[in-house]
């Protein structure tokens, strides 16, 4: 028996093709659950759907409509929703005061205001036994150079599931946050073919190599089987990055240096 044999899965953010939405989808699936994934892209949720035996729904994180219609969706589908896990995520790279204005109501329309709906939907749903599961991200205690928002956002979600840990752990739902380094995905391809960029991380984490989409994926299965005693927790997934932080800005420099030689 597969330890999450008879659960229904919710993953949100996984509509592109080989992401930490879609790694993470696969994991749970692997481990028993019928999932359904939502995002943006519909055909491309398709494809990754019917690979998974799952099934498909669109949904921007950014509308609370569709959040709204998203789990009431799920629920008529499958009857219930015990495991949600919302990976949508977007970072923007700016001097502090540099910012555009429309990039920061982006930033907190998907890395917080979106996930407090999502929280909002699941309340109404959910019941004993029920785990949710928020990305976040080891900048929200970790300086990095260029990202105050991003790392702003992440740090309010962060404080946003501890709240409602507390608010719902009495109905029997817990709620977690898992929190990444640097890691390869579709969205941080640009930054990996910076040469020396991965190495300036690499050399941060006591573990030795930067963490993989894998490796979040087995922390979100432990989180949403039976067996996790735990609500209200952020888990530092990262390889001990937590234990050093992130390269300074004069660190990623000297390294892209000398990887041109």
């Amino acid at each position: 028996m597969k330890r999450l044999d008879g659960k229904v899965a919710l993953v949100l953010g996984a509509a592109g093709r080989g992401n930490m939405g879609q790694v993470i989808a696969g994991r749970l699936a692997e481990e028993g659950a019928q999932v359904a994934v939502a995002g943006r892209h519909r055909d491309e949720l398709a494809r990754f759907a019917d690979t998974i035996g799952g099934a498909a729904f669109e949904c921007d994180i950014t509308a609370k409509a569709d959040i709204d219609a998203l789990v009431a969706d799920v629920v008529a589908r499958f009857g219930r929703i015990d495991i949600a896990v919302n990976a949508t995520g977007w970072g923007k790279s700016a001097p502090f005061a540099d910012l555009a204005e429309e990039d920061l109501d982006r930033m907190v329309a998907i890395q917080l205001k979106g996930p407090y709906h999502f929280l909002a939907a699941l309340s109404k749903v959910m019941g004993a036994g029920g785990s949710i599961v928020q990305i976040s991200s080891a900048t929200s205690r970790l300086m990095v150079p260029d990202y105050a928002a991003y790392q702003a956002t992440k740090a309010g979600v962060d404080h946003l599931v501890r709240v409602f840990a507390n608010d719902f752990g009495p109905k029997g739902i817990r709620a977690n946050t898992v929190s990444p380094g640097f890691t390869e995905t579709p969205m941080t391809t640009d930054a990996f073919a910076i040469p020396g960029l991965a190495d300036a991380f690499a050399a941060k984490y006591p573990l030795g190599r930067v963490g993989t989409s894998d490796d979040i994926a087995a922390a979100v299965a432990w989180l949403a089987s039976d067996e996790c005693f735990m609500t209200g927790e952020n888990l530092q997934v990262n390889g001990g990055l937590s234990l050093r932080g992130n390269p300074t800005a004069a660190e990623i420099g000297a390294a892209i240096a000398k990887a041109a030689g």
